[in-house]
């Protein structure tokens, strides 16, 4: 099976740096990006499976970071986290035809691998 590739857009360095080693615990190829031109310039380099994204980004550019990667790689997820009530209402999903999830930051790391496991492409079965 493929490993999945995931970038994690966190401005809280910390915070990102303990979701990437556990999802890299958990058998993914993790890189983290702490700004939206971080981000974008990991988007233009790599593919990736998920994106696991802050919607609010120090400096802004949430959106900005999804649309690019529904350009540039338009199976990709994107796993919205946030630590506000905004979006609580779900309209996010009319907003992003990316957004897969959209998860509260303190959600434990099991419920945050399970959904990046979730959302990540299955691989094609062989025909035969």
């Amino acid at each position: 099976m493929p490993t999945m590739k995931v970038l994690i857009v966190q401005s809280k360095h910390e915070l990102g740096r303990v979701w990437q080693r556990h999802l890299a615990r958990q058998g993914c190829e993790v890189v983290l990006a702490s700004n939206e031109d971080e981000a974008i310039c990991d988007l233009r380099k790599r593919s990736v499976d998920v994106v696991v994204l802050d919607l609010v980004l120090e400096g802004g550019g949430a959106f900005s970071v999804a649309d690019f990667a529904a350009y540039r790689h338009p199976e990709a997820k994107v796993i919205f986290v946030t630590n506000t009530r905004f979006f609580s209402d779900g309209s996010i999903f009319q907003h992003i035809t990316n957004a897969a999830a959209f998860l509260p930051t303190e959600t434990s790391l099991e419920d945050l691998s399970a959904v990046v496991g979730h959302h990540c492409p299955r691989p094609k079965a062989a025909a035969g």
